[in-house]
């Protein structure tokens, strides 16, 4: 099985299954669960960050906080993937914190977009969902490579930008809310509902491969750090929609 994840090769993928059964084995049934669990986590937290914004708590230092936390805790599980259901919720929760936060100073910019964003998300997740486990898009060692490269650059480009910026060099506006740059959100956003299909395929694969347990939470978290990337950028597409 070639995973979604480049962290987790062939070699890697067959060495920790083997012959595992019953209570032992990743199931879809389980991730999906857990999957929940995390999400309902992170709408929690988010909720309980946007109550504690609209008290007069300062939006920026929680969304802050919740993003330093969580690009630990995603670094962490992407090379320990075992460590998963140690990290997944903490994750989920600093995630909620970060969103919370981050939704916030969006709305309070474009009223309304924070339930539209989220609404596309959901509805293009359950679109692709519908679309690999009908068939209709298959997941092969072409497309998963067209993907991850894809993907690769583009947190390339976000690195850059980061460090760039740390060194106060001017960077190009790519359009800002001109076509230019929604043309480049909406690829964005499609690189990362693609990503979606990775996702599904690993914990589909893992699951038929009996995987350890702990893979669940792998699943479960590659999954939602997945729909958090996609939320974001489904943020900033509305919002460069909306300042046309």
């Amino acid at each position: 099985m070639a995973s979604g994840n480049p962290l987790l090769n062939d070699s890697a993928t067959r060495r920790l299954s083997g012959a595992r059964t019953g209570s032992d084995v990743m199931t879809v049934e389980g991730t999906t669960n857990r999957a929940l669990l995390l999400t309902a986590l992170l709408v929690i937290s988010a909720g309980v960050t946007w109550n504690q914004v609209g008290q007069g708590t300062p939006a920026m230092g929680l969304a802050l906080a919740g993003a330093i936390v969580g690009f630990i805790l995603a670094i962490t599980t992407s090379f320990k993937p075992m460590w998963a259901p140690y990290t997944s919720v903490p994750y989920a929760m600093a995630e909620g914190l970060f969103l919370g936060g981050f939704s916030v100073l969006m709305e309070r910019q474009f009223p309304g977009m924070i339930l539209q964003a989220v609404a596309l998300t959901m509805g293009t997740m359950f679109a692709f969902l519908a679309a690999y486990r009908t068939g209709l898009i298959k997941v092969t060692a072409r497309l998963r490579s067209v993907i991850m490269s894809a993907t690769m650059g583009i947190m390339l480009f976000y690195l850059a930008s980061i460090v760039l910026q740390m060194f106060k060099v001017p960077l190009p506006t790519f359009g800002g809310g001109g076509m230019i740059g929604i043309g480049i959100s909406l690829l964005v956003c499609g690189v990362a509902a693609f990503n979606l299909l990775l996702d599904f395929d690993f914990i589909e694969n893992g699951a038929r491969q009996g995987l350890p347990k702990a893979f669940e939470w792998y699943g479960a978290f590659a999954l939602l750090v997945t729909l958090v990337w996609l939320y974001i950028e489904m943020v900033r597409l509305l919002s460069r929609l909306r300042e046309r």
